[in-house]
C-alpha cells in the first residue's frame, strides 16, 4: 500500500535510498523508466532493490539495533551530574518547550520549496536572506515578515501553508507536527513511564493521530502498522501482536524510502525532557521511538538530538553538547561523519552567511528533509551560536532545508541550556504562552503547563534528581 506518494515515486526514491545505504543501484532508474505503467514490473523492481547487498567496500558500519549501536559508539558521559534547584529545573523545562515553539514559529512560514530546496537560481538560504532583506528586517531579529520587496523582485512568497506565524499575525504557537510529536512524547511518558517500545508508539499514533497528520516515513509506517496488527481488536483491547518482533522491521521499511529522513529526528524532544541530564537514557528512548518508522541514520538522528537535549539541561558549552550527542551514535556512520564536517565549518566560519553557504554546499546532495543535512545544520548552528539563543536559532532557520524542524530543535536545545529567562522577550512574548497541537487536551494549552508536566514526569522517572 502506498501512502505518502504514488507507488512509482516511492520506488524511484527507493533507488536513491539504497544507493545511500551502500548498494550498487546502477541501471535501476532505467529499469523503472522502461517499465511504463506496469505495477507488476514496478513491484518486481522494488523486490530487486530491497534485496540488494551492501557493497563490501562501503566504508560505514550502521546497525539499527540498540545493542549493536552501543557497540559502535565512542566513549561518552552516559549520566551527567546535575544539581539544580527546583526553580532552575522548572526554568529550564519551560525554556525547552518555549524555545522549541519559538524556533518552530520562526521557521514555519518559510517551510516551502523556495527555501527548502532553492529556486530562481538561488540556494534556499539565499532566498531566506533575500526575503528578510526585502522587508528591511535583516539580520533576522524577529519572526518572518508578511511583506517583502523580494516578492516582486525575485518572485518569492511566504506563509503559503501558514500565515498565523507571520510577524504581523503571530499570537500563539500554531499547530505543527514539530509540536505535536513533542506532545506525544510527553503523553507516552505520562502514560507508560519507561515501560514501552515501538509497538506502543504505533498504538499511540493510531489512537491520537489522524492520517493527514503524518507524512513521509511516518505515513508509510502508520499504514503498514494497520496492515499487520488486527487493528480494530488491538485498539480496543490493547493486545500486543504475538508476531510483533517479526513484523516490526517490515512495518518500518516496506515501501518506505523515507526511513532515513528527518521524521524521527523531530520526535525526540518530549521523550528527552524526561531524561534530562541522562544522555544515554534519552538516546535509548529515542531509539525505541525511531525504530517504529526508521532505520540506521534515521534512528541515529533522533538519538543524537535526544542526547544533546538531555545534555543541555546540564552543560552550557555548545561544543560539549554536540560531542555528547555524537557519543550516543555509531562513530563510523554517515551521520557522525557529516556532523563532524559541520563542526569544522562552524569553527572556521567568519559570519552567519558564510556558515550557511558552506553547510549548504557541503550537504546539498541530500533531500531537503533528510536526517543528515539537517542534523549537520543544527550542529553547526549550535556551535556558531556560542550560547546566544537568537544567534543559534536564526542561523538554523536561515540555512534553509527543513526550516521549522531545525529552528524547533535548536530552540529546544538552547532553551534547555539558557532557560526561559535566557530567551529574549521579543521572541517569547508574541506566543502568549499558548500552543495548539491538534491533539485533544492540547488544543490550546499553555506552554508553561506542558513544561510543568514534563518536569513532573522527569521527577517521577528520576526521583533522586
Amino acid at each position: 500500500m502506498a501512502g505518502w506518494d504514488c507507488l512509482y515515486h516511492l520506488i524511484k526514491e527507493e533507488v536513491v535510498q539504497r544507493k545511500e545505504e551502500g548498494c550498487n543501484t546502477e541501471g535501476f532508474e532505467e529499469k523503472l523508466e522502461t517499465a511504463g505503467n506496469d505495477r507488476q514490473k514496478w513491484m518486481a523492481i522494488y523486490e530487486e532493490l530491497i534485496h540488494l547487498p551492501i557493497s563490501p567496500d562501503f566504508p560505514f558500519k550502521e546497525p539499527s539495533g540498540l545493542e549493536e549501536i552501543r557497540l559502535e559508539r565512542p566513549d561518552g558521559p552516559r549520566v551527567l551530574q546535575t544539581k539544580h534547584s527546583e526553580k532552575v529545573w522548572r526554568d529550564k523545562f519551560y525554556g525547552s518547550w518555549l524555545g522549541r515553539s519559538v524556533g518552530c514559529a520562526l521557521g514555519k512560514p518559510v517551510e516551502q520549496k523556495e527555501y527548502m530546496a532553492g529556486s530562481f537560481g538561488n540556494p534556499g538560504w539565499k532566498n531566506v536572506m533575500l526575503w528578510f532583506q526585502g522587508a528591511d528586517a535583516w539580520p533576522i531579529t524577529s519572526y518572518v515578515p508578511a511583506y517583502s520587496r523580494a516578492q516582486k523582485e525575485v518572485g518569492l512568497t511566504v506563509g503559503n501553508l501558514s500565515t498565523k506565524s507571520l510577524r504581523e499575525n503571530i499570537c500563539f504557537m500554531e499547530s505543527d507536527d514539530d509540536i505535536r510529536y513533542t506532545v506525544l512524547g510527553l503523553m507516552m511518558l505520562e502514560e507508560k513511564g519507561l515501560e514501552w517500545d515501538s509497538w506502543d508508539v504505533g498504538m499511540l499514533w493510531h489512537r491520537i493521530l489522524s492520517y493527514h497528520q503524518v507524512c513521509t516515513a511516518e505515513t508509510q509506517a502508520y499504514l503498514n502498522f494497520a496492515q499487520v496488527t488486527s487493528h480494530a481488536k488491538n485498539l480496543l483491547e490493547k493486545e500486543r501482536s504475538p508476531e510483533w518482533e517479526m513484523q516490526k522491521d517490515w512495518v518500518r521499511t516496506y515501501l518506505n524510502p523515507y526511513r532515513e529522513w528527518i521524521g524521527a529526528q523531530i520526535r525526540a524532544d518530549g521523550l528527552a525532557y524526561g531524561a534530562a541530564g541522562k544522555p544515554e537514557l534519552a538516546a535509548e528512548l529515542a531509539w525505541r521511538d525511531a525504530s517504529f518508522s526508521h532505520v540506521k541514520n534515521g534512528i541515529y538522528g533522533e538519538m543524537f538530538i535526544a542526547a544533546m537535549i538531555a545534555a543541555a539541561f546540564t552543560e552550557s558549552d555548545p561544543e560539549r553538547i554536540v560531542e555528547i550527542g555524537l557519543s550516543e551514535i555509531p562513530a563510523n556512520s554517515r551521520l557522525a561523519k557529516d556532523v563532524k564536517e559541520a563542526i569544522a565549518i562552524a569553527r572556521s566560519a567568519q559570519d552567519q552567511v558564510e556558515l550557511v553557504d558552506r553547510v549548504w554546499e557541503t550537504f546539498k546532495h541530500y533531500n531537503p528533509v533528510h536526517t543528515n543535512n539537517n542534523a549537520a545544520l543544527v550542529s553547526a548552528s549550535l556551535i556558531f551560536g556560542q550560547g546566544d539563543f537568537e544567534r543559534a536559532v536564526t542561523t538554523s532557520v536561515l540555512g534553509g532545508w527543513d526550516t521549522d524542524c531545525n529552528g524547533a530543535t535548536v530552540g529546544s536545545i538552547m532553551g534547555a541550556m539558557v532557560g526561559a529567562e535566557g530567551i529574549p522577550a521579543s521572541w517569547s512574548e508574541p506566543l502568549n504562552d499558548t500552543l495548539y497541537a491538534e491533539v485533544i487536551g492540547f488544543h490550546p494549552i499553555s506552554i508553561s503547563e506542558c513544561s510543568s508536566r514534563s518536569y513532573e514526569v522527569f521527577k517521577k522517572l528520576n526521583p533522586d534528581d
